[in-house]
């Protein structure tokens, strides 16, 4: 509760009233009528919201006591911040801009659908019709459709789209006319203001963009100095996929005023705006996604959201995601830019956009955040959003990245053996990760020998992850299964995850046991059908996991295999996930069309059987074993993916790693993409009366929690908004949940920027089923 001095407060509201009016008099001139309905606003003390003449003013409380002001009006159409201003505790109100209006370029091209997807659908005998297209296309991989040269990729050469058209597959190659750039135009007629929690969203109608049409929207924080600009468009085009690029524009230009930002190298790099007036954005390569403007009276840092930036992409190269410009000798623009192609030729056609489904309201958000202090300082603030792009570390937690490309041995052997350091190492501890999951397995010529070749090959895998770690610092010597005709595929792709140093041949001969004995290598097994390789996991503590389901080589999986016994089998224990094939800018959960919807679907499978639930395993597709660039600490190894908090106290060794297994096999972990955490969470009580209780650390602010679940047919959830949460908080959630029917569940939090965490699902079959807190 706040209290207030009473005739204190109205004088400073007075004050306030008569400087917005005379302010609004002079600012009417040139100003269209504003039209703006307060109706869904609810006045709070911090959270302020008037209309004077034709400017809209928001007054709220910001970060260390300090206090920000934005005044909107509408010229010609276009949402205009009047005055961007700041109020240190204890200080007067600096003037940061005046004049600042939004800025967007969207550039869109046509969905394809790629024979990665099509090829498994039809060995699966699959019809390809135009309605399984128009299911499947929005999560392709192996697309790029802003690139436009007729040639064929230097891999994966049968993973783009089809040369040949069929059904409504347009065929190859792309056209110049599929291509259409934009640059926003704004016809606003009026605004809105709505609270939420405590928040206000602002918004302007009238956007149009390309194939997009929609609206512009600003959110403001109460306890924060932080602002999202947004435009939110949707199109009818049945087969669009987009970028697009934002900032603000008509900041000014005095002595004092500078951009800054950290480079490849996490120097300090600036610029003063002393050269010319440019004609076009330049690109800058920041680190972290990140680049402030400093100006008289202080400084606005600039930056995307950390994740849902990306689609999928298998190198984190950094592409250039800042730019500026000089606008004229008195103003520039500054903002976050997408790349239209990959810049290395092994990755040219792999960089497939956002999805945009006809109808749906594609979100393109911008954040601005606002300091009294230097640029240096903005830039602090701004990556405190993301502990620096680092996953925070837990007592009792280890973190866990899985699912890496990282071609192991080749690289060592090419440095001159096992006992050199590949760049990748000091990447991932250099993010946070303890465990580094790599799924070579065996590669180059012995992948499709049997014999003696096979296992020295799988050996030396295992020699080189023994050297590539450290005392809290393991590479994880896992295997993917991406290799055609082999007699024990499960269906789809699957990693394999072991405890300890597992030999196989990739053939069983008739009558030849399960389980030979080597001279050197010791057990043995030959494997010649699925039921091979699950009596392999079971003998030697391993786990099975569908890597990128319902894409890629996984397309059609696992409801291809929803019946088969190695699916219902324990040990296959999870789903991979990844937000990346199939991003959809419309999302509020990372994932939620391809990912987040088939697993839910997928544990009704399993409670409909009466048995427990898939778990999920954060991963990644990213690749350092094309090129000689390996995984160098400059890459955006940190927004790419998510990674899985382990109950683990202790890191283990390639020789023992059990303790990482048995903490997966009993989903003793949570998954996050590193700014919302979940360090407990328990479900208790028996029967219908369970209490789900979760204690969740967030930076941006919090959006929402839900707990999701699922009768053995059909997922409902419950959202629990939490706007009313100021960033940088911590709370513990105590949720009553009445558990009749519901054969599981599980919690999840997501915040503004669409990152978020998810602990594993939970069974309620039993009649005893109260969880312990993990």
């Amino acid at each position: 509760m706040q209290i207030v001095n009473t005739d204190k407060a109205k004088r400073r509201h007075l004050h306030w009233l008569l400087t917005a009016a005379v302010f609004c008099l002079v600012s009417t001139a040139r100003a269209d009528s504003l039209n703006c309905n307060l109706t869904a606003y609810k006045p709070q003390p911090g959270l302020i919201a008037m209309v004077a003449g034709q400017t809209l003013t928001l007054t709220w409380n910001g970060e260390r006591k300090s206090e920000l002001r934005l005044r909107f009006v509408i010229e010609r159409g276009v949402p205009t911040i009047r005055e961007l201003a700041l109020r240190p505790s204890g200080g007067q109100w600096r003037v940061l801009a005046t004049h600042v209006i939004p800025e967007y370029r969207i550039v869109s091209g046509v969905r394809r659908v790629t024979r990665q997807q099509t090829e498994p659908l039809e060995a699966l005998g699959v019809p390809l019709t135009a309605e399984k297209l128009n299911e499947i296309k929005w999560d392709a991989f192996w697309d790029a459709p802003l690139f436009m040269p007729d040639v064929p990729p230097l891999s994966h050469k049968t993973s783009i789209p089809a040369r040949e058209a069929f059904a409504n597959h347009p065929g190859m190659p792309r056209k110049p006319e599929e291509i259409n750039r934009a640059t926003a135009q704004f016809r606003a007629t009026g605004c809105s203001v709505k609270t939420n929690g405590g928040r206000l969203e602002i918004v302007f109608p009238g956007v149009e963009a390309g194939i997009f049409t929609g609206y512009l929207q600003y959110d403001i924080f109460k306890g924060s100095n932080l602002i999202r600009q947004m435009v939110s468009a949707k199109t009818s085009a049945t087969s669009a996929a987009f970028k697009y690029d934002a900032g603000i524009k008509g900041l000014p230009i005095r002595p004092a005023s500078r951009l800054l930002w950290r480079d490849l190298s996490n120097h300090n790099q600036e610029y003063r705006l002393g050269g010319p007036v440019g004609d076009s954005p330049a690109t800058v390569w920041s680190s972290n996604r990140l680049i402030a403007a400093e100006v008289p009276g202080g400084s606005i840092a600039v930056f995307p959201p950390p994740h849902s930036f990306y689609w999928a992409r298998e190198t984190g190269k950094n592409l250039g995601y800042s730019w500026y410009r000089k606008d004229s000798d008195s103003t520039f623009s500054i903002g976050m830019q997408q790349a239209e192609k990959e810049d290395e030729a092994e990755f040219y056609q792999n960089f497939a956009l956002y999805s945009a489904r006809p109808g749906t309201w594609q979100r393109m958000p911008v954040f601005l955040h606002v300091s009294s202090g230097n640029g240096s300082d903005a830039l602090e603030a701004a990556l405190a959003f993301t502990h620096r792009d680092f996953f925070k570390p837990l007592p009792g937690y280890k973190v866990m990245g899985s699912h890496y490309h990282v071609g192991l041995v080749e690289r060592l052997d090419e440095l001159g053996g096992h006992d050199n350091r590949l760049n990748d190492v000091e990447t991932m501890k250099g993010i946070g990760v303890n465990i580094y999951g790599v799924i070579d397995g065996v590669r180059g010529p012995a992948r499709r020998e049997v014999g003696e070749s096979f296992l020295k090959a799988q050996a030396e895998y295992y020699d080189a992850a023994r050297r590539q770690s450290d005392r809290d610092f393991l590479v994880m010597p896992n295997d993917e299964n991406s290799t055609s005709g082999r007699t024990y595929e499960l269906g789809g792709h699957h990693d394999l995850l072991i405890s300890r140093p597992t030999f196989w041949q990739n053939e069983r001969k008739p009558g030849q046991p399960l389980v030979e004995q080597h001279p050197r290598y010791g057990r043995v097994y030959n494997l010649g059908s699925p039921a091979d390789l699950m009596a392999m996991t079971e003998h030697e503590n391993a786990l099975i996991s569908i890597p990128h389901p319902g894409s890629k080589g996984s397309t059609g999986y696992p409801d291809a295999i929803r019946d088969a016994p190695q699916f219902l089998h324990q040990n296959f224990f999870s789903l991979g996930y990844r937000w990346g094939m199939g991003i959809d800018a419309s999302e509020t959960r990372l994932g939620e069309y391809r990912f987040l919807n088939l697993w839910d679907e997928v544990n009704n499978w399993m409670a409909a059987r009466n048995l427990p639930p898939k778990f999920a395993l954060a991963i990644s597709e990213g690749r350092s074993d094309y090129g000689d660039r390996g995984k160098p600490p400059y890459d955006d190894t940190y927004g790419l993916s998510p990674v899985n908090y382990l109950k683990l106290d202790s890191v283990p060794t390639v020789d023992d790693m059990s303790s990482i297994i048995n903490v997966l096999r009993r989903g003793d972990y949570f998954v996050s993409t590193g700014e919302v955490l979940i360090p407990s969470y328990s479900v208790q009580g028996t029967g219908a009366k369970r209490t789900i209780t979760a204690e969740v650390e967030w930076t941006f602010p919090l959006d929402f929690v839900e707990l999701v679940w699922g009768d053995g047919e059909k997922t409902d959830r419950q959202i629990i908004t939490t706007t009313d949460l100021p960033p940088f908080g911590r709370k513990k959630f105590i949720l009553p949940f009445d558990a009749t029917d519901k054969k599981w569940v599980r919690f999840a939090a997501w915040d503004i920027a669409t990152s978020g965490a998810l602990v594993q699902p939970v069974s309620l079959l039993s009649s005893d089923n109260s969880k312990p807190t993990k």
